[in-house]
């Protein structure tokens, strides 16, 4: 039997466009059966396992590769249930949600290492084609990025004109929370967005002296990279107006519903009532998007409640230190152009 062509490799949306290598100027592809997507909570190589890749170089790849396909985005800034969104849409035949994926994180390190703006960009295009394969013909790919991506929203949402997007984040209270309750791993994170953001110029405008920066609390760095990223989304919404959404994630869960079909809408998707309904009645919704540990009834915002506590008066003196540096920077806690009223 004849070994796949590149071609029918291409056209074939198992073939995950995973990484990228610009010393070789490759692309590398894993196979991903669309139920190993929906088994893993990120596109990572830590949950695809250590199966050899397929390298192909990118004039080959992109010379072989179908025709774009309609592609839309989930952009978010962490701990705000945005692994359980991009899980709610894999739906055949209407839309496949892709978690995560490294080959753009790799566009972001490149640039940090020093890859040239127009090359960089031409990858990064190439790279969006190349995800958006759809499994099945009519299909949108709807990507949710690493929140280390998000510099490149302006970049991705330029090439691709005919995209819409989601703006998710947590309320600043919750995701304080959040950083607090995961102990030293989530402490860590923080500080090193923080370091990412601040190699972006995104923390120039919130007023913080520079020498100050290793006298803040591992909670206070946590809102400091919240308000940063609050601040880029405000920015979005002016700059893209209808074609872009914001929503917190305590709208999400407590109408995922109404969060479903609005989304549905925004990204120009078929989504009747029944299969809304099941979809917030399946796993999706009722699972750990993480874990797969499924919830009890209420145990999500119990956790929530709980972290809150547990964090209260550390939490509560960082908000207060964050609102003062939102109004003085102009930030606005609840974002424009809500997805929901």
């Amino acid at each position: 039997m004849m070994s796949p062509s590149i071609r029918d490799r291409l056209s074939d949306a198992q073939w995950l466009a995973h990484r990228y290598d610009p010393g070789h100027d490759a692309f590398h592809f894993r196979q991903v059966p669309r139920p190993r997507h929906a088994a893993i909570p990120f596109l990572t190589d830590e949950y695809l396992g250590e199966d050899a890749p397929l390298v192909l170089r990118r004039a080959d790849a992109i010379g072989q590769a179908p025709p774009a396909a309609p592609i839309h985005f989930v952009f978010h800034s962490a701990y705000c249930c945005s692994t359980l969104l991009a899980a709610a849409f894999d739906i055949p035949g209407v839309a496949m949600g892709l978690k995560e994926p490294v080959l753009l994180n790799d566009l972001v390190g490149w640039r940090h290492r020093g890859g040239g703006g127009a090359q960089v960009a031409r990858v990064l295009d190439e790279s969006l084609r190349l995800l958006a394969r759809p499994f099945t013909a009519g299909e949108a790919t709807i990507v949710k990025p690493s929140n280390i991506v998000n510099p490149l929203i302006p970049a991705i949402m330029a090439m691709r004109p005919e995209a819409r997007a989601l703006l998710l984040h947590a309320p600043l209270d919750a995701y304080l929370a959040s950083i607090a309750r995961k102990g030293m791993w989530g402490r860590l994170w923080v500080r090193d967005l923080f370091g990412k953001l601040l190699r972006e110029g995104m923390l120039a405008s919130l007023g913080i002296a520079p020498d100050d920066y290793l006298g803040l609390t591992d909670i206070q760095v946590a809102a400091a990279g919240w308000l940063a990223q609050q601040q880029q989304f405000q920015l979005v919404t002016e700059r893209l107006g209808p074609r872009v959404a914001t929503l917190d994630s305590e709208m999400l869960v407590n109408r995922p519903a109404e969060t479903m079909a609005a989304l549905a809408a925004l990204f120009g998707l078929r989504l009747d009532d029944d299969t809304i309904a099941a979809i917030v009645a399946g796993p999706v919704f009722t699972r750990d998007a993480k874990n797969g540990q499924a919830f009890a009834p209420g145990q999500r915002a119990a956790e929530a409640r709980s972290g809150l506590e547990i964090h209260s008066e550390e939490v509560a003196k960082v908000a207060q230190w964050a609102s003062v540096i939102a109004d003085n920077a102009g930030i606005a806690f609840s974002l424009p152009r809500p997805l929901l009223d």
